[in-house]
């Protein structure tokens, strides 16, 4: 366990505060003449005064003037705005390609001081001991990282076999450690449904200990079985996708959580709820869920989630409100973050645009963190041992024939096969069908119609073992194909490829380095991106993986793929907890049915 100081707690300095309000002691920080956004009562309250002592506000008023000392230092605002520091309530930092401190690193300067996540892809990877790497990698930052400890490893017991096995003993040891606030989304909705004895109990131990159950129903179905899962526990969902869905996660009782991530533009329909409905606002919160590494660097995080609510027509204290107290209050730390307010961690920005929300300084627990963009801090790289960077196992060297079909016996000229169909910035696949040709005894793909090859490589066991299917979506011309150890949520490794040869190529090479993504076109590596940590996230500098992901991104593009954000298409193709159809390690899934299917019909 991390060895790294804790933040002091409220008790330990509320009398320093209580001093420094009533004039009896110096303020180590004053903002002076600033629009306090108070999204306590939802106002811009002008000409205001902020003082904080040992990393928390003591005073918000009209004039800080009797709390300014020979030590203070003094910040003018100049008429700019006073915003609490943003909140991500849902997210996964591997989906960054980085670590916890590349991740801080990159999303500090775009005004994120608090983030809620759940490391279910590393737990799927090293198990319990993963989740504490991340923990503890959380606890040395100059920001708020809290852990939801991962509720579904594996996601879906039975249709697939990841890399560890984690239940309730889990899940209550990991209650007692200081950065858990939570239980990571609860994606076996069925096992809600049903009383599974691992989801009973799991979310029983969250409860005991006084945390947040996180939710996650992936369903169209606002029936008997989402009620049953209302029913179960869980108090937030970020898998709707309509306005329907967040009415009625609100009306159970939950937090509809909207999100905007680097492929998930889930926002603008369920914000109606508010926007057109009238629903409570306090409600509804915002999150990224997935943001690529190239987003964070280029477009921003939190920031582009509150800018885009707004563009949807949201009033900018009610989209910021969405992204700072609603979230404090759901994860019961509104004591502690989520506004600027006596007692409550001195994290906030000085925005000097509230509906573009233009950030120019960023604040955490009172220091300067950020300005014009920029990070002022020293982010020292945490260390991961090597034992996580040995996870790639495949058994063998590679070849073409790994990733070939055979015809059925009594095969004609074509075979009927399932295709996974991907639907662009949306986490759902389509269930499709095809007639594939039989070319020199293997089943063939039907470059026309966009149907190419997909694999999943188990790489957990080096057991060799390669499951083919097809997948249509990407657009992909040419020999080509990319292998990525990202591979939600039992992180095998997936290949997409109009060329066996090219899939076997770029998989060898994946593990080679230990894991990441390789692109390989007419037997050349047109990108790569390495990724030693769990396969899953690199050792490098935020700004470094964000470059070679943008070329994974463009070398995808020169082979004939337009979709948006198309890696982390790719990474969820096997995500066997979101319909309609994916694959595993035990062939293709029917998330409809939670079934195992035949690719052949």
């Amino acid at each position: 366990m991390s060895s790294a100081k804790p933040f002091p707690a409220f008790e330990s300095v509320a009398p320093s505060l209580v001093d420094v309000a009533m004039g009896r002691a110096a303020a180590d920080l004053v903002v002076k003449n600033g629009r306090w956004v108070n999204v306590h009562s939802g106002e811009i309250i002008p000409a205001t005064d902020i003082a904080i002592k040992a990393g928390r506000f003591a005073y918000c008023g009209p004039d800080a003037s009797h709390t300014i000392g020979e030590g203070t230092k003094v910040v003018d605002a100049a008429g700019r705005y006073l915003v609490p520091g943003l909140c991500d309530a849902h997210m996964h930092v591997e989906s960054g390609m980085v670590t916890v401190t590349e991740f801080c690193r990159a999303v500090i300067p775009h005004g994120t001081t608090s983030m809620f996540i759940d490391p279910h892809e590393i737990a799927n990877v090293l198990g319990l001991e993963g989740v504490r790497l991340m923990h503890d990698d959380a606890l040395v930052q100059p920001t708020n990282v809290w852990v939801q400890m991962p509720s579904c490893v594996p996601s879906a017991p039975g249709l697939e076999e990841g890399g560890a096995v984690l239940g309730p003993a889990d899940v209550e040891e990991a209650m007692g450690w200081p950065g858990i606030i939570g239980l990571g989304e609860v994606m076996n909705f069925p096992g809600v449904a049903a009383n599974d004895s691992t989801m009973v109990g799991e979310i029983a131990a969250t409860r005991r200990a006084g945390r947040t159950v996180g939710g996650h129903y992936a369903s169209p179905d606002l029936g008997r079985a989402f009620h049953g899962y209302a029913a179960g526990g869980p108090e937030d969902d970020h898998e709707g996708t309509r306005m329907e869905d967040a009415v009625a996660r609100v009306r159970q009782g939950m937090k509809a959580m909207l999100r905007l991530g680097s492929a998930w533009y889930d926002v603008a329909a369920q914000v109606r709820a508010v926007t057109e409905m009238g629903l409570d606002s306090r409600h509804f919160i915002l999150c990224t869920d997935d943001s690529h590494s190239g987003t964070l660097v280029r477009d921003g995080h939190m920031d582009r989630v509150v800018r885009h609510a707004i563009a949807q027509g949201l009033k900018p204290i009610t989209a910021i409100q969405m992204a700072t107290i609603n979230t404090a209050e759901h994860f019961k730390l509104e004591r502690e973050i989520g506004s600027i307010t006596p007692g409550r961690r001195a994290d906030f920005l000085i925005v000097s645009d509230l509906a573009a929300l233009s950030i120019d300084a960023v604040y955490g627990r009172g220091v300067e963190l950020a300005k014009g963009g920029a990070l002022c801090v020293d982010l020292p790289a945490y260390a991961y041992p090597k034992e996580a960077k040995a996870t790639v196992k495949l058994g063998k060297a590679l070849t073409k024939e790994d990733f070939a079909i055979a015809p059925p016996a009594d095969h004609p000229e074509r075979v009927k096969v399932r295709v996974i169909g991907v639907v662009e910035n949306q986490a759902p696949t389509r269930a499709l069908t095809a007639e594939l040709p039989i070319e020199k005894g293997v089943i063939g793909i039907d470059r026309q119609n966009d149907v190419c090859r997909i694999a999943l490589v188990e790489r957990h066991r080096g057991s060799g073992a390669v499951v083919n299917a097809f997948v249509s979506g990407f657009g992909y011309r040419g020999r080509c194909a990319l292998a990525s150890t990202v591979a939600h949520d039992s992180h095998h490794m997936i290949v997409v490829g109009t060329c066996r040869q090219q899939m076997a190529l770029a998989a060898n090479r994946l593990a080679e380095v230990g894991g990441g993504a390789a692109f390989f076109a007419e037997d050349e590596e047109r990108a790569l991106v390495e990724m030693p940590i769990a396969g899953l996230m690199s050792d490098e500098r935020s700004e470094i993986v964000a470059r070679k992901a943008d070329r994974l991104i463009e070398a995808m593009r020169e082979s004939g793929c337009t979709l948006n954000n198309a890696f982390m298409q790719h990474s969820l193709l096997a995500l066997v907890v979101i319909p309609s159809l994916r694959i595993s390690d035990k062939g293709l899934v029917d998330v409809e049915t939670f079934s195992l299917v035949d690719v052949f019909l």
